[in-house]
């Protein structure tokens, strides 16, 4: 386990064993979660967006927005 400092203007080291496993750059961006009395951080690198791709898809492979826009044009249809 490793362990950082956090700095009176609330910014921390990542240590860099971390940096190096977790592949993050200088400018790479973090995701801050609140858990229970802490904190998770994760960079948001290609394998986190690779990680979250499809997570608006429905059960049948339909994204939400394709979902929306033909429940929509359907609705669109029955009034017309």
């Amino acid at each position: 386990m490793e362990s950082a400092i956090i700095t009176t203007k609330g910014q921390m080291v990542v240590p860099a064993k971390v940096r190096r496993s977790l592949g993050i750059k200088p400018g790479t961006r973090v995701v801050v979660d609140l858990k229970k009395g802490s904190f998770e951080v994760r960079p948001i690198t290609e394998a986190y967006i690779d990680s979250i791709q499809g997570m608006l898809a429905s059960d049948d492979g339909e994204s939400w927005t394709e979902e929306l826009v033909r429940e929509h044009a359907e609705e669109v249809a029955k009034e017309g």
